[in-house]
């Protein structure tokens, strides 16, 4: 398993009323997948420039597509261009992989009523290894989901993650969430400004 879907697991298996905002995830998905290339030599980092490594192949679809967006970006990317270009819908991406997986399912219905409800994440050995990480407060992973899940205070201060580089990688994810949730703020109140003269 793959930081990244490890992310995904754990985010997607919050409660309803507790959802990831699905552009928060796709910039923290991208950050985990920074991570994950970083671990098995397939980029490194020059200050906070992406340089590609040596292609290699993961064994993971989504991973192994990211590497092949490396070709033809150079050193000239930095870590936030990366989280802006390759997370636009990542979310949507890794459902869908978990999906193909059959890592989603439909809850049990009653009588003979059609499913019209949304498709959950399943039991599986997948997720509960994922949940288990996160428990464990294992610090990249957490400081991942915390910074998707804005306005969800961690119950403890975390441990922070060792290395330039990674903490290179989650300053940019912090950053780059921390400016999309600006943009959504000022999207929203320029929205109720036109609706309010409009109401006149």
């Amino acid at each position: 398993m793959t930081t990244a879907r490890d992310l995904a697991l754990v985010a997607l298996g919050r409660p309803a009323d507790r959802p990831v905002e699905q552009g928060n995830l796709s910039l923290a998905l991208a950050g985990a997948e920074v991570i994950d290339l970083l671990e098995i030599e397939a980029l490194t980092l020059n200050g906070d420039r992406v340089v590609p490594g040596l292609p290699v192949a993961t064994g993971d679809r989504l991973l192994d597509e990211a590497v092949a967006t490396l070709a033809g970006h150079g050193s000239h990317e930095t870590v936030e261009d990366w989280l802006w270009r390759r997370g636009r819908d990542l979310a949507a991406a890794y459902v869908d992989d978990l999906q193909r997986s059959g890592l989603f399912t439909r809850p049990r219905r009653h009588g003979l009523q059609p499913w019209r409800g949304r498709s959950v994440l399943a039991d599986s050995p997948e997720r509960t290894r994922a949940e288990e990480r996160s428990a464990s407060g294992e610090p990249v992973l957490t400081a991942l989901i915390d910074a998707a899940v804005v306005g969800d205070a961690p119950d403890e201060t975390p441990e922070t993650p060792t290395g330039d580089a990674v903490t290179t990688v989650l300053a940019a994810v912090g950053d780059a969430v921390t400016r999309l949730e600006a943009l959504r703020l000022r999207r929203d109140v320029e929205s109720a400004a036109f609706d309010n003269v409009w109401r006149g």
